[in-house]
């Protein structure tokens, strides 16, 4: 094996120079500041219930993992059926070969347990990678010795040796061994039990909290203490695997690193069984925002703007889709909507976002970063009606923002169409003569809709009416001509939906004219035959009451310019 050079470069040596991807070695890193990233999305993320992807899903996300960078992809379990031993395969021949311009090609991974069957079906489904690997398990703690097992100590320390070196004959000299359940395994049994099969080859020890029961703290003591106990543990790879039951799967990687692992098992968007696995991006991300001040200058080889790519293409295949709040892939990672937060965003982007989006391979326009809603403050309103085109004064924008916030407390969201029908309601807003006052409507299938509307006019007084009409539209607008008393044709009718759910708005556009207008679309009437029209548009969450509206302004128009 590798014997550890003396003289290593400094954490302030390595800031100054070009981070490289230091030459792969299987037992040792020259660079003690890099890390390796062993990526097990497609096996321990795969064994997320529901996941399972075909052979050529899975080769297309190795393809795009090595994209990414990782330094290792555990491509599957070869033995659990003949489709599985294919995509392994095929992601040895192919990704396993693939070398960049600089050298680099990913460690192909095959897991197997220690018994001899699934060594030699992991090594065939390997081995024609550049860069070949087996990682085998067995389990360690008393309950799963004892329960799952049936195997006494002694037994299982003969096995894991007696498979190292099986694996070894076989022609794999990259092997990681897995202690299964390592974190309730009697320390003094892990320690020999590691030291062990180091004398017999492994490149490789995995350190797993296979059901995430342990703290930060404890984890960290624990490859503290491993460091520490383990005879030849100098001479081999320490790495990380964390699983994520209480919460804890990213907090205990990181704390495996600070104590001395310098390979982490994660999983692109932390699937992986049960409550997941230790997330790739959060991982990476948190290495790179804290690097010199947490991490002495840890470092990884990942390409940063590949990590949005990979995600969605990861959900994509597995069905595993995110929840909104997901740290830095989630639909709301880089969204803001508190109006405080907006107003500091918009001034100084650092004021709330920690990290640059576009560095992990996020495109943003105009108008991204933020959404309007009922949190939302004047500053955000006014900045994105300005990049809509709208250049509003104070008293037209204090006006807009009235509406803004009634529209916000009915719907989750409002889009870029709800305020340009909030700046034509309102900017454009002429002295009404019309306003409406109460409107209920009564349809269904036992007779005729009716509508009973109140509207109140511009000297203050009341008027009520009722109506029946073909539908609850039609019964309301016969409403409103009961009490205008003017002769109204309806030219144009037409209605919106914005598409984002039930509680979407909906957009109310209408064309009337006087009823004895000679009213054509086309232009082939004289000049002095065409009467005019007018139009009005209204939005809201009814469509009765947005038809309403929309009438009246238009009719508030006609009234407006009889003279």
């Amino acid at each position: 094996m590798t014997t550890i050079p003396s003289m290593i470069p400094s954490p302030q040596q390595t800031k100054n120079s070009i981070d490289m991807r230091p030459i792969y070695i299987p037992n040792y890193i020259p660079n003690p500041y890099y890390v390796r990233i062993f990526d097990t999305t497609l096996r321990d993320g795969e064994q997320s219930p529901g996941a399972a992807m075909t052979s050529q899903e899975k080769l297309d996300i190795a393809r795009q993992l090595a994209k990414l960078g990782v330094d290792v992809i555990e491509a599957g379990f070869p033995c659990s059926s003949q489709d599985e031993f294919k995509a392994v395969k095929m992601i040895a021949e192919e990704v396993g070969n693939d070398v960049d311009d600089n050298g680099y090609v990913p460690v192909i991974v095959g897991i197997a347990r220690c018994n001899q069957k699934d060594i030699e079906t992991a090594w065939e489904a390997v081995k024609h990678a550049m860069r070949p690997k087996i990682s085998t398990f067995i389990a360690t703690s008393p309950i799963h010795m004892e329960h799952k097992l049936g195997k006494s100590k002694e037994e299982v320390l003969q096995i894991a040796c007696k498979m190292v070196k099986f694996a070894r004959n076989l022609g794999c000299h990259d092997i990681q061994f897995v202690p299964e359940d390592a974190t309730r395994s009697e320390r003094d049994f892990l320690y020999q039990i590691l030291g062990e099969v180091i004398k017999a080859g492994v490149t490789t020890v995995a350190i797993p909290d296979t059901v995430g029961i342990t703290m930060p703290w404890e984890y960290g003591r624990l490859i503290a203490d491993i460091k520490a106990n383990t005879p030849g543990i100098e001479n081999v790879v320490l790495s990380s695997h964390c699983h994520n039951d209480l919460g804890l799967a990213v907090a205990n990687t990181l704390e495996g690193v600070r104590a001395g692992a310098r390979q982490l098992e994660v999983t692109i968007n932390g699937i992986g069984e049960r409550a997941g696995n230790a997330s790739l991006e959060e991982i990476v991300m948190a290495l790179k925002c804290k690097r010199y001040d947490q991490f002495d200058g840890l470092y990884t080889g990942i390409n940063t703007q590949h990590i949005l790519k990979t995600s969605k293409m990861v959900e994509k295949y597995t069905g595993m889709y995110l929840q909104p709040h997901k740290a830095l892939v989630g639909a709301n990672a880089f969204v803001h909507e508190s109006g405080i937060h907006q107003d500091g965003w918009l001034k100084h982007k650092a004021t709330y976002e920690i990290i640059l989006p576009e560095s992990i391979g996020i495109k943003r326009s105009k108008g991204d970063g933020y959404v309007l809603g009922k949190l939302s403050g004047r500053a955000a309103l006014r900045k994105r009606l300005e990049e809509l085109g709208f250049q509003l004064k104070d008293d037209e924008i204090n006006r807009v923002f009235f509406n803004f916030k009634a529209l916000g407390d009915k719907k989750k969201r409002v889009t870029d169409e709800d305020l340009r029908t909030l700046v034509s309601n309102e900017v454009t807003h002429i002295e009404p003569i019309w306003k409406l006052g109460d409107l209920q409507v009564i349809s269904g299938t036992l007779g005729l809709p009716s509508t009973t509307i109140r509207l109140i006019n511009m000297n203050g007084s009341t008027h009520v009416a009722c109506s029946i009409g073909q539908g609850s539209v039609d019964s309301a607008l016969k409403a409103v001509n009961f009490i205008v008393k003017e002769p109204i044709k309806l030219v144009e009718y037409s209605v919106t939906t914005i598409k984002n759910g039930i509680d979407g708005i909906v957009t109310t556009y209408v064309v009337i004219c006087r009823e004895n207008s000679n009213y054509e679309s086309t232009s082939t009437l004289s000049q002095e035959n065409v009467h005019p029209t007018f139009s009005g548009t209204a939005a809201g969450t009814d469509v009765v009451v947005s038809s309403v509206e929309a009438y009246i302004a238009a009719l508030n128009k006609m009234l407006g310019s009889k003279e």
